[in-house]
């Protein structure tokens, strides 16, 4: 495929915490990537994949590099972007280059007490035992079968039932249903769905699944191994029950992918659901630190609230989707309070207060984001006014107690500052008063002293003459 090449690019200049897409144009085949994206050998995984002409597009740094190892910028205007992630009405943000790259309390029973932002397993974490067992025992013959698909070793696939063909791969933003079994490596079942159905792209699954279903044939039943940091990561799960760092293995058939619905015409009924289903998995991510994933859970339960509609729909239903997307709105700013997007926050928080002018928990976090930016004044002046509206609230209380006394104390560094810059201006004035006013004395003594001494002289030339 033809592309103008212009001005190489490092590819320190893409940021690693960017969804990297993989087009693979032979195929048309569309895979979001995550940090590991460095590590992948790019010519190899083209040899694996059909020998397709493989390119990697970073949307914050806008660059894309080639199987070649060349960097060029810019977009391609003939980019072969599969087109279904637009079937729905709407585009995921995983591909609308949204840089992730991932509050006090989120809305509806989200705990804020959690442990500290970690990568779900960490970085390129060595095998257990029993997995470099089963690779030692493989032959060659059968190693060539498993497909390393991000070229890490963490994550790779094998097609023990082949499919319909490369032109029944489901695309990103279609509703695929699956029957999957998982297991622990040792061999112990955790979870069996016969009908596991969500919607491809949107992390409403492990990454493990949104990953490899996008490679799978109608029909094909694959075998998967995962590393723990796409499936339950360091935190493990309670329900399934998985252990923390746990490789998983997955035995997955592609049974249907369908375009989804046209949110337009959609019963707004329905959009409330799906809106507060994506909302849902938004909290399940922040639960587990996963920020970033919360933040596209919840742009896309956005969309969906805010996309228009050309059905019926009542005052009521306007209303609930309205709430909908208030909720969102605030836990998407908790989000990116945690990645200290201040910025992203503040809009956030503002485009709640648009809608609903004494959300208190808009009003709450906007004070934070303000303070944090060193706008003490403004934001005392915010949480103020949240505290008026919920008078017993002691986290705003404490809140703005804090801020007090960290605006007093801005306040005196900046007259010292200024008292140093101006030579201490106050003293200076004061002395110079003082030299002034002793000056301003003297000179007043001297002059009543010599009157007293003219007009004796005078008294004196009187009496003489008289006499």
């Amino acid at each position: 495929m033809a592309t103008e090449r212009r001005t190489p690019v490092p590819w320190s200049h893409c940021n690693d915490l960017d969804v990297v897409t993989f087009i693979l144009h032979s195929s048309g085949l569309t895979i979001d990537l995550y940090p590991e994206v460095a590590q992948i050998d790019l010519v190899l995984l083209s040899k694996l994949l059909l020998r397709s002409s493989v390119r990697v597009y970073s949307p914050t740094a806008n660059c894309f590099q080639m199987a070649d190892g060349e960097f060029v910028n810019g977009s391609d205007d003939n980019q072969d972007v599969a087109p279904s992630s637009k079937k729905s009405g709407r585009a995921s943000l995983l591909d609308s280059g949204e840089d992730f790259t991932m509050l006090d309390d989120v809305d509806d029973d989200v705990d804020d007490d959690l442990p500290p932002l970690e990568d779900a397993g960490g970085g390129k974490k060595k095998d257990s035992p029993a997995k470099e067992a089963t690779k030692a025992d493989q032959t060659p013959l059968e190693q060539e079968e498993w497909l390393d698909v991000l070229g890490n070793g963490q994550l790779r696939k094998k097609v023990l039932e082949a499919g319909a063909g490369p032109d029944s791969r489901p695309q990103r933003g279609q509703n695929v249903t699956i029957h999957l079994k998982t297991t622990l490596t040792d061999g112990i079942v955790v979870e069996e769905l016969p009908n596991l159905s969500f919607t491809l792209g949107d992390g409403d699954v492990l990454q493990v699944l949104d990953l490899t279903v996008q490679l799978m044939e109608m029909g094909e039943k694959a075998l998967v191994e995962a590393g723990a940091k796409y499936a339950y990561g360091a935190l493990g799960s309670s329900s399934p029950a998985v252990p923390p760092d746990a490789d998983l293995i997955l035995e997955v058939q592609l049974l249907s992918a369908n375009d989804a619905q046209d949110l337009e015409l959609m019963p707004p009924s329905e959009r409330i659901i799906l809106a507060n289903r994506k909302r849902e998995r938004g909290n399940v991510h922040y639960q587990r630190t996963d920020y970033a994933f919360a933040i596209n859970s919840y742009g896309i339960a956005l969309q969906i609230t805010e996309a228009t509609s050309r059905v019926d729909i009542s005052q009521q239903e306007e209303e609930e989707l309205l709430d909908m997307k208030v909720k969102c709105l605030n836990n998407m700013a908790a989000a990116q309070l945690k990645l200290d997007h201040y910025e992203a926050a503040l809009r956030s928080c503002v485009s709640v207060l648009a809608h609903q002018p004494d959300n208190v928990k808009a009003l709450f976090r906007k004070g934070k984001v303000l303070a944090l930016q060193g706008e003490y004044a403004e934001a005392i002046k915010t949480l103020k006014r949240a505290l008026k509206l919920e008078p017993s609230n002691k986290t705003i209380h404490a809140e703005l107690s804090k801020l007090v006394k960290k605006h007093s104390e801005q306040k005196g560094a900046e007259q010292a500052m200024y008292k140093k810059m101006l030579g201490n201006p106050t003293n200076t004035s004061v002395q110079k008063h003082r030299a002034k006013s002793s000056w301003s004395l003297s000179w007043k003594w001297l002059f009543g002293a010599t009157a007293v001494a003219i007009g004796g002289v005078a008294l004196s030339v009187v009496i003489a003459a008289r006499n």
